[in-house]
């Protein structure tokens, strides 16, 4: 690490500077010089290169140390990498699957499964499934993590380096990650987290870099840290779909400097302001919007073949896939074809039968005692329906196919009446429309049979095909739309689905497909329908589009409970974590719980943070400087910037109702490290070293100070590691999953009686 001093006198080549931040009280400030050599023999021994060189390759070796460690233990499937492993499977295939969140962590697991040789062929089903039976070098596939979070800790350390404190402050930081269970746990399997921490760290480190080089605006060391900072956050949001926070905590930042660099009191023009503006937006909306994008080209140009995730999207996109149903089977509707009508969303085949609709529902209401018209999840010849014409239609040719707009009837083929809905409620939603069928030979109601086909994005003269051919049955004379919903009807209706009519005619579940042509009465032989079709082609930006809409789509309908999901304001203070993995036998569990002591300290110094900032507010306002100026603005300025990530990765949660646990607050655990070390270098030390930031041709200079936390620095802080890593040594068992515990054992590892941990031995 550089030390402040070596920093002060480094001049980037070729740099220009048209005018200087002399203002900036952070750095260069009035205060009495201090010489570096009066501090402590254990600062200055600590300060050197070669000494701080030492403690982050020493921090370094113990965090590969301990996330390597039985890394292939267990040999099983573990928790989500059921998910993420599947991914990387697909990818080696080139199967084409569907997932909330964006592609470039699981590129990187696809790609190091292909280097260690993984053929794709394990299917990643179950947790408990062997990868040793089934011969997935899942081993390499978990270096990638555990490489990254190991990486993750210099990071964490330079970070703080770099923000102008000392190296045992520095080690402090990096020790609450080094130590923690849950980030050690997170950073051995094949999951996302390791990937989006490693990133966001980077981003951070990039982003202090870039502000310490304000004084050589525009100079190349200036735009490469710029660039950097860019691609790395690009990197975070394109892990996982939450790293769009580091995206947020970053503009904020932006929108601070550019509003400081906006005041007239510093002396720059509108011009010089637009230029700082147009560099940000260059560097951090244009170029991690084109890193951003880049990853969903390859995921795109990789997975060129059908897969699980083909029902996802459209029929468009589905058939841009090789060996897609929809482009294998999908067939040119005629009219006079039987087919079988097919909801997209609930499955269900539109269905009719003789049996009739009560006169009287059980709350009262009156119905048409019409033919019921219900939903059925299987098949069976009351899903028949013909498509009959309501124009006149040429004997042969292109005049028989049925497009887009055309007005039609559908006549149900066992009971030979035609599809009607009328001003009636249906039997399950008084406010919907009742569906029904008439007699084809009785043409009395001839305008309730009427249905508008109305294809999705289609457009005149689109022809309506069998698979593909996605639409809504708009009732001409009521303009409801066909529609259906998962609650059953009574047992008069033998429990299947209603079907009723929807007010909202482009209502967008209310959609239906052609699942098969039945029989045809053109000359067309069916058998050609299974001919191998050539893949349609669709654009990256069409594609990207449909697939960013339906990732913030479901990622908001995971709202469904489950057992390990927890309350945000539950995480700093670990009050439940979450079952990974079990095994039975051996009475060996892997259980996601962060480091208690190290989560306690950071929850305290955060407390102890506010209450600082709090107390100078107040005191300010009664004229009392409690804090010297320069070291409040290294509060506000560098403590403040983590306190911005920490509540920016944090606070968001709250809003949101999917299901939440415990593993989404690690980004801000990070960032509440960096704040803890900000806070114990404020406690155990009178100065700060400044100035921090790479001094330009005309900065006026003011004279420099160090920090020294004198012998009690290093006396804290190891005290504190040897703590955290007992800690740490006493919860392994459930971050490793072995030993396996007996039941005495897993209740003395329990510290709060909320963690749900197996094979507990029952209290008597």
């Amino acid at each position: 690490m550089t030390s402040p001093g070596k920093m002060r006198n480094r001049k980037p080549i070729g740099a220009s500077r048209s005018d200087s931040y002399d203002q900036d009280d952070e750095d260069h400030v009035n205060a009495v010089y201090q010489r570096p050599t009066a501090r402590s023999a254990f600062e200055q021994a600590l300060d050197t290169p070669k000494a701080s060189a030492a403690v982050v390759g020493i921090l370094t070796a113990l965090a590969f140390a301990l996330r390597f460690y039985k890394i292939n233990h267990p040999d099983q499937v573990v928790f989500d990498e059921v998910h993420f492993g599947k991914f990387a499977s697909y990818y080696i295939l080139r199967q084409y699957y569907f997932d909330v969140h964006p592609p470039f962590a699981k590129l990187l697991f696809g790609l190091a499964g292909w280097f260690v040789g993984f053929d794709g062929h394990f299917s990643f089903d179950n947790i408990g499934d062997s990868y040793t039976e089934n011969h997935v070098p899942y081993v390499g596939m978990r270096a990638l993590p555990a490489i990254l979070g190991s990486l993750t800790i210099p990071v964490v350390y330079a970070i703080m380096k770099e923000t102008g404190h000392s190296t045992i402050v520095a080690a402090f930081s990096a020790c609450i990650v080094l130590f923690d269970n849950a980030h050690v746990a997170q950073s051995r399997l094949i999951l996302l987290d390791a990937t989006l921490i490693f990133f966001m760290s980077l981003t951070i480190y990039s982003y202090i870099r870039f502000r310490k080089l304000r004084y050589w605006e525009f100079s190349v060391e200036w735009w490469s840290w710029l660039i950097a900072t860019g691609f790395f956050m690009a990197c975070a949001w394109g892990s996982k779909v939450n790293g769009i926070l580091t995206v947020f905590t970053i503009g904020v930042a932006v929108l601070i400097d550019l509003w400081d660099i906006l005041d007239i009191k510093k002396g720059h023009t509108l011009e010089h302001f637009w230029k700082h503006f147009l560099a940000r937006a260059l560097g951090l909306i244009v170029v991690p919007f084109i890193i951003y994008l880049s990853f969903f080209y390859v995921h795109f140009a990789v997975l060129t073949y059908s897969g699980p995730g083909d029902s996802f999207m459209s029929p468009t996109f589905q058939e841009t896939l090789i060996g897609n149903e929809l482009l294998m089977h999908s067939q040119e509707l005629r009219y006079y074809d039987v087919v079988t009508l097919k909801h997209r969303d609930t499955k269900v085949f539109l269905h009719s039968h003789p049996e009739k609709y009560p006169l009287q529902y059980e709350d009262g209401r009156i119905s048409s005692q019409g033919q019921q018209v219900t939903g059925y999840g299987y098949e069976d010849a009351n899903n028949h329906w013909q498509i009959t014409p309501t124009k006149a239609l040429p004997e042969a040719g292109r005049g028989r196919v049925v497009q887009h707009e055309d007005v039609i009837q559908l006549l149900h083929v066992n009971t030979q009446t035609l599809l009607l809905t009328h001003d009636v409620a249906s039997p399950l939603m008084p406010t919907n429309q009742e569906f029904t069928t008439w007699p084809k030979d009785d043409h009395s109601r001839h305008n309730d049979t009427l249905f508008y086909l109305d294809l999705i994005d289609g457009n005149p003269g689109d022809t309506w095909k069998s698979k593909s051919g996605h639409f809504r049955l708009v009732h001409v004379p009521t303009k409801v739309s066909m529609w259906t919903h998962a609650k059953q009807l009574p047992d008069w209706a033998f429990k299947q689905q209603e079907i009723n009519g929807n007010k909202n005619s482009v209502e967008k579940s209310a959609t239906w497909y052609v699942d098969e042509i039945v029989s045809t009465d053109s000359n067309l032989d069916l058998a050609e329908i299974n001919t191998p079709k050539e893949p349609k082609k669709l654009g990256f930006f069409r594609k990207f589009v449909e697939l960013q809409l339906l990732m913030l789509q479901h990622n908001a309908g995971l709202t469904a409970s489950h057992p390990y999901a927890s309350s945000p304001i539950n995480w700093p203070f670990l009050i439940s974590g979450i079952s990974f993995w079990t095994e039975n036998d051996t009475q060996k569990q892997i259980y996601l719980i962060g480091n208690a002591v190290g989560w306690a300290t950071c929850v305290i110094l955060i407390a102890i943070y506010v209450g600082i900032i709090s107390a100078d507010i107040v005191a300010r306002r009664r004229d009392i400087e409690a804090i010297p100026e320069h070291i409040r603005n290294r509060l506000w300025n560098s403590a403040g910037f983590f306190f911005l990530i920490w509540a920016v990765h944090y606070l968001p949660f709250f809003l949101m109702s999917r299901q939440l646990f415990i593993h989404h607050y690690l980004p801000s655990h990070l960032a509440s490290a960096l704040l803890a070390g900000s806070v114990l270098g404020f406690i155990l030390s009178d100065t700060i070293n400044f100035p921090i930031s790479v001094a330009g041709r005309r900065t006026h200079m003011r004279p420099s100070e160090y920090a020294d936390l004198g012998t009690k620095g290093p006396i804290v802080v190891g005290v504190f590691a040897a703590i955290m890593f007992a800690m740490f040594v006493f919860i392994a068992p459930l971050t490793y999953g072995t030993p396996g515990l007996d039941g005495d054992a897993v209740n003395s590892k329990r510290l709060l009686s909320s963690w749900t941990l197996h094979f507990a031995a029952k209290n008597t």
